[in-house]
């Protein structure tokens, strides 16, 4: 979603975007370049490598007697690799953060802080993967290609509609997750923050009424986890550019034509003016700003999560006029609704079981799992837990762990008590 620049005050005095500047020399003390020079992160040995005889073991001769066995026996290759524990950060440049097209050169630095925060918060190795390609054939087949390397796939920062089949053709095609988080991580998360908001309010989770702004990657996939988790289809309505989604529109596309199937049974037609009458609950996931009159037109008490990043689409002092429960996607107000609290822990889980796919239960377990967290707490501040909360991704990845089992795609038994290989990063 294309987004306005944020600008700041550095302490030498030159004024600063963080989503678009010029490099000069005055920008030495930034701290986000010194942090980023060189990369943020690096490979780390497990074994020791400090003698002729560590040598022979790691790697020659020993290695060829591993060798030999995996090829003997397929089954043993996760248990004497990395790749049990190893996911690719996978992204072609298309649609990355607010900044929208900017090539898989400039992506790096993102995936790169995607693997950071998988290897801190779920203790699952990665490596970030830009490809110098948006064809969908040529993505499809690089991952494919590479897919022996990985126990999972994590596709990041690729736009819609591409992104959709992207996901699922390799998902029908790779017997390894794959998961595309700024679709699902987005939705997993709003799931569990609506959970609590209804708890919280007295409301019944399935009568209330949604109105979903943004019709992307986020939006799709909120809508269908939302009634995958007991709302009603027909009291949702989903609005992209053009306004409501509807099934008498002819510009659909097939993913936004199968949406206006399941969704608005009602045939409501106008803009997010006309969505917004009587709704209970506003998602924003679009970048587009919501005016307040529109908002006014809300049902009151409602909800309302306005996360684009870093502008809401309704600034938080006008929603809390509208609803008593407000969340953002920013870490400066309470009630941030951040990927980070699922896809480290949905990937530990997954991987922990060597599950083939990540199942529409799976991501409805980390959901609930999510909620929990935060349930003997609620207010109307915290209705999920912070991203640096340490009782979250061991949560969520019981939960996958034991949903894959439960859907007959996991290919052995959770651990009793999963490991979390989290540590501090060194540099």
């Amino acid at each position: 979603m294309d987004a306005p620049s944020t600008y700041v005050t550095m302490p030498v005095g030159v004024t600063v975007s963080y989503f678009s500047f010029e490099l000069d020399p005055a920008l030495a003390a930034d701290p986000v370049f010194d942090l980023h020079k060189h990369g943020k992160m690096e490979i780390a040995l497990t074994v020791p490598l400090a003698s002729r005889d560590h040598l022979s073991l790691a790697y020659t001769p020993g290695v060829a007697r591993v060798c030999e066995a995996i090829a003997a026996d397929q089954e043993l290759y996760p248990d004497y690799t990395w790749t049990a524990n190893t996911v690719a950060v996978v992204t072609d440049g298309s649609a990355v953060l607010g900044l929208g097209n900017i090539g898989p050169k400039a992506a790096m630095p993102v995936m790169e802080g995607k693997s950071i925060l998988f290897k801190q918060f779920g203790g699952v190795d990665s490596i970030p993967i830009c490809l110098d390609t948006q064809d969908v054939e040529g993505i499809v087949a690089a991952v494919k290609a590479m897919a022996p390397s990985f126990g999972g796939i994590n596709l990041e920062d690729i736009s819609a509609p591409r992104c959709f089949e992207i996901e699922r053709r390799l998902d029908a095609e790779l017997d390894i997750p794959v998961f595309h988080d700024d679709q699902h991580g987005t939705a997993v998360v709003t799931l569990a923050a609506l959970r609590n908001a209804a708890k919280l309010l007295g409301r019944r989770f399935g009568d209330l009424r949604v109105v979903i702004s943004g019709a992307g990657a986020a939006g799709v996939a909120i809508t269908r986890m939302l009634i995958a988790a007991g709302i009603d289809g027909a009291n949702v309505i989903i609005c992209d550019s053009r306004g409501i989604i509807h099934a008498e529109r002819g510009d659909l596309t097939p993913i936004k034509a199968e949406l206006a199937a399941t969704t608005n049974l009602s045939g409501r037609t106008g803009g997010i003016a006309q969505a917004l009458i009587g709704a209970d609950v506003l998602v924003g996931v679009s970048g587009g700003l919501i005016e307040e009159s529109a908002v006014a037109g809300m049902a009151p008490g409602g909800i309302i999560f306005a996360m684009a990043n870093p502008t809401p689409e309704v600034a938080p002092a006008i929603a809390h006029k509208y609803a008593a429960i407000v969340a953002t996607g920013r870490s400066d107000f309470p009630n941030q609704i951040n990927n980070v609290l699922a896809f480290p822990g949905i990937f530990r889980g997954a991987l922990d079981v060597r599950a083939t796919t990540i199942t529409e239960n799976m991501k409805v377990a980390a959901a609930d799992a999510i909620a929990a967290v935060v349930s003997d707490d609620l207010s109307a501040d915290a209705i999920v837990p912070s991203p640096l909360d340490p009782r979250v991704a061991p949560a969520v990845s019981a939960a996958v762990a034991a949903a894959a089992q439960a859907d007959g795609v996991a290919r052995r038994p959770a651990p009793v008590a999963p490991e979390q290989r989290s540590a501090p990063l060194s540099r």
